[in-house]
């Protein structure tokens, strides 16, 4: 399962590269492809989440987790915030209502 979750960020990461090299022209699209694989790579770390025997339930013990970390040694800086975020969203069991 966490190889799912792994497929999914390496697709926004991808995803992540072209937007910051996007022509302008190509700039809107590329954010919005980046923004919905951000999300179902966000989505698939929440069906992991919920999988672990003993999950965290705290963001601390989360990050201590070597997959989170490996994740979180991954992502380009602006982006830590925001996957950090998720990740607490998921710890303490919202469910987060995007608009597409």
């Amino acid at each position: 399962m966490i190889n799912r979750v792994k497929e999914k960020l390496e697709t926004a990461l991808e995803d992540w590269e072209m937007m910051n090299n996007a022509s302008e022209s190509e700039s809107e699209e590329c954010a919005e492809r980046f923004e919905m694989h951000f999300y179902k790579f966000i989505d698939e770390l929440k069906l992991w989440y919920q999988h672990l025997k003993q999950p965290p339930s705290t963001i601390e013990e989360a990050e201590n987790l070597s997959e989170v970390r490996e994740m979180i040694d991954r992502l380009p800086a602006p982006l830590e915030l925001n996957f950090l975020t998720e990740l607490e969203f998921i710890i303490d069991g919202e469910d987060r209502v995007r608009f597409d």
